[in-house]
């Protein structure tokens, strides 16, 4: 819960932790307490596991990375990128069983926005250089979006104002401090600096402007 710190984690090398839902399950990245306020998890549901119906204070961010996620408002594949805001209350399950990217307690009180993404069928727009990026969300100083890197590309050094926080959720993520591999959560502090690069073709989900 330190922001002023980098972190990082393989969260392949984490096992999995119980949740108050038989069947669901946790990798614990970031928590202010046992089961309330901010938290950073990653979350798998067995297959036929549920949860009951709950709201989410100050919301919560979900990305689908696999099998399929459901609610009374429908069901979500992987790719799929979701924000609850307060105010929302739902009773989420999976049929098939999934895992997901799942933030707490982290929207800014004015944002009231819900949001279901595809991004398996939403389009790519050019970025910076050879990058592709796929916008998100954006609220106030705070952006999110998926990236996508060809491998041999290489981006310019530069500081992250408000703080980064990087998902890699496919190929290799590389900067001067090391080698990230899929499944690799990255959180770096306001006017942190790095000079990122791949060797293959990666897509990363990533933050900025929140910390």
């Amino acid at each position: 819960m330190d922001f002023n710190q980098r972190v990082v984690i393989d969260t392949n090398q984490l096992g999995w932790d119980k949740s108050p839902a038989k069947g669901v399950w946790r990798k614990r990245l970031a928590r202010e307490e046992a089961e309330q306020g901010h938290a950073t998890s990653i979350v798998k549901y067995d297959a036929g596991a549920s949860f009951s119906s709950h709201p989410h204070p100050l919301g919560e961010e979900i990305l689908v990375l696999s099998g399929v996620f459901s609610d009374e408002t429908g069901d979500y594949p992987a790719g799929t990128y979701i924000r609850n805001p307060e105010g929302f209350s739902h009773a989420p399950f999976s049929l098939q069983g999934c895992e997901l990217l799942v933030k707490l307690h982290q929207f800014q009180p004015s944002d009231l926005k819900q949001v279901r993404i595809d991004t398996q069928h939403a389009p790519w727009l050019p970025g910076q250089g050879q990058l592709q990026v796929m916008p998100l969300h954006q609220h106030l100083t705070e952006s999110s979006a998926l990236v996508f890197w060809p491998a041999g590309c290489q981006f310019q050094p530069h500081r992250h104002f408000g703080g980064e926080e990087i998902y890699v959720i496919s190929g290799e993520f590389i900067d001067e401090h090391g080698h990230y591999p899929a499944g690799t959560w990255l959180r770096s502090p306001h006017l942190s600096q790095h000079n990122p690069y791949v060797e293959q073709d990666t897509v990363i989900w990533v933050k900025t402007g929140h910390l």
